[in-house]
């Protein structure tokens, strides 16, 4: 009995020295999806399946990408991020990396491509398409460059992603010499975007592959658990309230439901509706580095002025006004990316903000027009206009008696 239950014992061992040992030769993969725009919100996503990786010990990164770009801010805080880890990155381009997915790809370690899939196209432009100042261009040029050259990648190319004006006839790729005449945009006025086939040959990609598990066995790992990393919840309301338009509207709203706060006796649904609208502009762009310290500063300063104005000075003057100033300026900055701009991009900030400040008044006032002629309010107004002229005569009875 007693080598019967000492042979259980020493099996249920070996079963669980067996099962671990096969969990610890597995491969840990985490892919983490970049797809459609690349927007504040992907930032976020990127941090917390980089973060869940390392915490499990994952042995690669995979960065599923296919989007036609989005903002320079956001892919530059997303390729910090792949360039902080110390685990091994893989960007497999399924279909395209355009614009700001082609930084991202070059900020991984090694990048796979599926067939006739593209990279490149990377110049900086507006919301309109038209093509940036010379102070945005040579950030985002140099900004490639480095990340190329750090990766081991061609800069010559990546810098002509950027910068239709560079032009070049050889090129140096592990260590041989080529001459280039298969890639448009080597010719000046022409900006470089790659098929799956030409970015293999002048080493911009390391692979081809057709799906993850295809790219993982010619890695030769055979014996792997995946582990998709999707966007939750919070992320995804992030991703919305940074959204220009919200934003600007969710500003807007809070500025003008604060100032109302002025003009009306006591605490009421603006003053309300303005601190909600603000506290979710503002948080939101915290959360998404949009919004800097100083910049909250600002705000704060100019909603305390406001404040000041509100509780301890009658009327509306010099503090009110300077506090109005303030906080418009404070919201402005918050649309301006914190990466090195040119004027056109502080131009079209305030007409984006000046926009919406102009909706946000009419919004307010046809809401205002609406509610107004509604059942329960006008209700609300007879109820209390009955409320006054019954304490104007019971005053008024008072002194006859």
């Amino acid at each position: 009995m007693k080598t019967k239950f000492k042979n259980i014992i020493i099996g249920t061992i070996f079963f669980f020295s067996a099962f671990i040992a096969a969990e610890e030769s597995s491969k840990k993969v985490y892919v983490i999806p970049i797809q459609d725009v690349i927007d504040l919100g992907i930032p976020g996503l990127v941090n917390r399946g980089i973060d869940l990786a390392e915490s499990n010990n994952a042995d690669l990164i995979l960065f599923d990408i296919d989007t036609f770009g989005g903002r320079v801010d956001a892919a530059t805080q997303i390729k910090d991020a792949i360039a902080s880890t110390e685990i091994e990155t893989i960007a497999f381009i399924n279909r395209r990396a355009i614009s700001a997915g082609s930084l991202i790809s070059l900020s991984c370690d090694q990048i796979y491509m599926t067939e006739g899939a593209t990279i490149g196209a990377t110049s900086v432009v507006d919301m309109s398409g038209s093509k940036q100042s010379e102070k945005s261009q040579s950030y985002m040029r140099e900004e490639m460059a480095a990340t190329a050259e750090k990766s081991g990648k061609n800069p010559e190319i990546a810098r002509g992603m950027v910068d239709e004006e560079l032009s070049f006839e050889f090129l140096i790729v592990e260590g041989d010499t080529l001459t280039v005449t298969d890639i448009e945009g080597r010719k000046e006025g022409k900006l470089i975007t790659l098929t799956t086939e030409l970015a293999l040959k002048y080493g911009i990609a390391d692979g081809k592959s057709e799906n993850v598990e295809e790219l993982l066995k010619s890695l030769n790992i055979e014996d792997y658990q995946i582990t998709v990393v999707d966007e939750n919840w919070s992320e995804n309301v992030v991703r919305i309230l940074t959204n220009p338009t919200v934003s600007s509207l969710l500003t807007t709203f809070g500025t003008i439901g604060v100032i109302s706060e002025l003009y009306s006796a006591g605490w009421g649904i603006g003053g309300t509706i303005g601190i909600i609208s603000l506290t979710l502009a503002l948080g939101a762009g915290y959360l998404t580095q949009l919004a800097s310290a100083t910049d909250l500063l600002i705000v704060f300063f100019g909603l305390a002025m406001l404040f000041i104005e509100f509780v301890a000075i009658p009327g509306f003057g010099l503090f009110g006004i300077t506090g109005i100033v303030v906080l418009f300026y404070g919201l402005y900055l918050l649309l301006i990316p914190d990466i090195p701009v040119g004027p056109e991009v502080y131009s079209e900030a305030m007409d984006g903000f000046s926009w919406a400040i102009v909706v946000g008044i009419f919004g307010i006032i046809f809401l205002l027009r609406i509610i107004g002629k509604s059942t329960f309010f006008q209700k609300l107004i007879n109820t209390d206009s009955n409320k006054t002229t019954l304490k104007k005569n019971y005053k008024n009875r008072s002194k006859v008696e």
